[in-house]
């Protein structure tokens, strides 16, 4: 299927979003885009040795940019991403899609629903709100939360340097008892499926709409990472490295207007043990599953809530 310019522009804001990626790639942990209206404030150009000279305005449903001291030529968004991709055309398109995790042409689900592209696009960036769950502090026999959390926070403290040093310790340690017990008593978790009064299924306050799936003992974890923020069916919202380092952590969206959260868990036990060939913990079935936070610089959150 070829990915046309009308897809990608519904999914990215009149293609905002992936002029504010291509600036990412070069400024991180900057405010890249400023936006008022449909027009930006100046910023950096990295096709201008960072001067503060570029322009970014959607003019005619299409963001397109000038450089105050025309330093590139005037154009759209998809000529901004050919200067960083290097690409042209289709294959342009096509690592657009890929690069942002847009899905465009994939299937969602389990009830075979093609993702459709919305027709109205908005006027201003806004991000959706983010999931919201309990946080509980070390140590795990803490079963009383401290306070409830949203799903980017818990990516700006795994992907910070709060929980370097017991990962750290953790994964030097090789008697598999001293590891175990060090993280039980180390680690602060939270239970990414929802809020809750103190940590057990009867007290769930309120479901996130996240399912947590456990991968553990992964041979070759870069390639299994891929491979699920590709995959056909599932949208990740969070996806990290375990505590021990040879594993990973997979936040996905459910709907529980179409079935219960251990049913869910079942199904998406079977796929993965069917297009993976890996069997997941039944003990993630749980509502209140636990999870350790660890440190992960390279952690993935969903494009949508950055």
């Amino acid at each position: 299927m070829e990915i046309s310019r009308e897809a990608i522009l519904s999914k990215t804001h009149y293609g905002l979003n992936i002029c504010a990626y291509v600036l990412r790639q070069y400024y991180q942990g900057e405010t890249v885009l400023s936006l008022s209206g449909r027009v930006c404030n100046p910023t950096k150009n990295p096709f201008n040795e960072d001067k503060p000279t570029l322009m970014v305005q959607v003019v005619d449903n299409v963001a397109s940019h000038t450089d105050e001291e025309d330093a590139i030529h005037d154009g759209n968004v998809f000529d901004f991403a050919s200067l960083h991709f290097k690409l042209e055309g289709q294959a342009l398109l096509d690592k657009i899609n890929e690069e942002l995790y847009l899905r465009i042409g994939k299937e969602r689900g389990f009830y075979n629903q093609v993702e459709s592209q919305p027709t109205v696009v908005v006027q201003e960036i806004k991000k959706p709100t983010p999931p919201v769950f309990s946080y509980f502090q070390k140590p795990v026999t803490n079963i009383k939360p401290t306070r409830q959390v949203s799903l980017i926070e818990v990516y700006r403290l795994i992907k910070g340097n709060d929980f370097a040093t017991c990962t750290s310790t953790l994964r030097n340690m090789s008697e598999i008892k001293e590891a175990r017990k060090y993280k039980a008593f180390n680690f602060d978790y939270v239970t990414f499926s929802g809020t809750f009064s103190k940590r057990n299924d009867a007290n769930l306050q309120k479901h996130s709409g996240l399912l947590t799936i456990d991968f553990d003992h992964i041979q070759d974890i870069a390639t299994l990472k891929a491979s699920l923020l590709n995959d056909h069916y599932f949208e990740t919202e969070l996806l990290f490295i375990s505590p021990s380092g040879d594993g990973l952590k997979w936040v996905i969206p459910i709907d529980l207007t179409q079935a219960k959260h251990q049913d869910y868990f079942k199904a998406v036990a079977n796929y993965v043990s069917h297009t993976y060939q890996i069997e997941i913990d039944q003990s993630g079935k749980d509502i209140s599953r636990a999870c350790f936070l660890p440190h992960d610089k390279d952690i993935f959150i969903n494009p949508k809530y950055i």
